[in-house]
């Protein structure tokens, strides 16, 4: 599958100098730990289900693992970047049969519009955009090598991993069991399903059902469950161990817990390096969710003439492992800073360039401190000085580290 087109702007070597190797909380270690090498870094981030538009939930995730690739490359790191699309999945099935929609043209024209959401906001695009459906074949023989381990087990005639299994299980989270049954229940599990060795143990893969699409494969005709897709699609385009697996704080179970329980008892190795998980964004006092209903939409607001540039900054202005609510009035800063911005990178000179370089570079390789990122570009703008070469440098390293081009759309 392919991804969106990468934006026009700058390369980082457009930049005098290098930024550094950035740290970043790891949730499995709870505490920052520096990710990447000085020659090469990986990640994988857990893509959408595409049953309905991208909302800012969405939007902040992946802005946040923009900001950290951007970042690697700014320190002259070669990155290698994944991601998935669940592009069949039960809350996909479920859309389209309530709306009448074919699966397959509810998916594709979400997936398109996720294009277009990640294009207007320049967010680079991975190495490789893959579907779960072209990926049936890999899922399934990964699926048949866990059988095969006797790590995965049968229950009238679908296949479950045993938890028990995985030494490392709970290394991720390091929630307790009760917390785990109960966030296992809310977010697509089955704990109370009867067959099963463990309440905690999830499935690999569903026998076929009726008026289900299916796929022929060495563990019988079915399609995958949600956690395996990750796994295999990440340790076959990527390796294991990558150097961050990413997504929002919502995955860090189940789905990032039994992704590397899988990845663990499949190759022994582990997952990742770094478990790297961004905040929830909440509206009208809840989190944005489908379910709740309470979502802005980034094509929406494109659609209502918002420059998708101020809808980045807003982004920005929160620190990616906080929850925040959106609101327009942090929309509305947003674009003055944005023609704030523009503004005084049309002047013919101002204060030091090099210098405000230096310290956003710092800011963002502490653990992708945004916000203070952006108020020190703020302070630049509202400063007068006599460096001539200030407003282009400014303004290239805003498109390529921060993300914002200050173009005039």
């Amino acid at each position: 599958m392919q991804p969106w087109s990468a934006p026009q702007g700058p390369s980082p070597q457009a930049l005098p100098g290098k930024g550094r190797l950035p740290e970043v909380f790891d949730t499995a270690r709870g505490a920052l730990a520096e990710v990447g090498s000085a020659s090469s870094a990986s990640m994988y981030v857990c893509g959408i289900t595409p049953y309905d538009a991208t909302h800012m939930g969405h939007a902040a995730t992946y802005v946040a693992f923009d900001l950290l690739n951007r970042v690697w490359r700014d320190a002259g790191v070669m990155v290698r970047y994944v991601q998935n699309v669940t592009d069949v999945d039960d809350p996909l099935l479920e859309r389209a049969t309530a709306t009448g929609v074919p699966w397959e043209e509810l998916a594709h024209k979400e997936i398109r519009l996720f294009h277009d959401d990640m294009t207007a906001l320049r967010v680079l695009p991975p190495d490789e955009y893959v579907g779960v459906v072209e990926s049936i074949p890999l899922i399934a023989d990964h699926v048949d090598r866990l059988r095969q381990s006797g790590v995965g087990y049968d229950v009238d005639g679908d296949l479950y991993f045993a938890a028990g299994a995985a030494e490392s299980f709970g290394s991720v989270s390091h929630y307790d069991r009760p917390t785990m049954l109960e966030l296992f229940a809310e977010r697509g599990g089955d704990p109370d399903r009867t067959g099963k060795k463990d309440p905690l143990d999830w499935l690999l893969w569903r026998a076929e059902r009726p008026g289900e699409p299916a796929w022929d494969s060495p563990v019988g005709r079915g399609r995958p469950g949600w956690h395996v897709e990750c796994s295999t699609i990440a340790i076959t385009y990527i390796g294991a161990p990558i150097d961050v697996q990413g997504g929002g704080r919502d995955l860090i179970f189940p789905h990032h817990e039994m992704c590397a329980a899988q990845v663990s008892a499949v190759a022994g190795k582990r997952f990742a390096g770094a478990f790297m998980h961004a905040g929830m964004v909440g509206f009208d006092g809840e989190k944005m969710s489908k379910s709740r209903g309470n979502l802005v939409f980034v094509s929406k607001l494109r659609a209502g003439g918002v420059d998708p540039m101020a809808i980045r900054l807003a982004l920005l202005d929160h620190h990616y492992r906080g929850d925040w609510e959106w609101t327009s009035e942090g929309l509305a800063a947003a674009a003055d800073r944005l023609q704030a911005w523009r503004a005084a990178v049309s002047r013919p000179s101002g204060p030091d360039g090099e210098a405000v370089l230096s310290v956003v570079r710092d800011h963002l390789a502490d653990d992708l401190n945004a916000p203070a990122a952006l108020h020190e570009i703020d302070a630049w703008a509202s400063s007068d000085g006599d460096d001539a070469s200030a407003p282009a440098l400014v303004s290239s390293l805003a498109d390529t580290l921060i993300g914002v081009s200050l173009r005039t759309q």
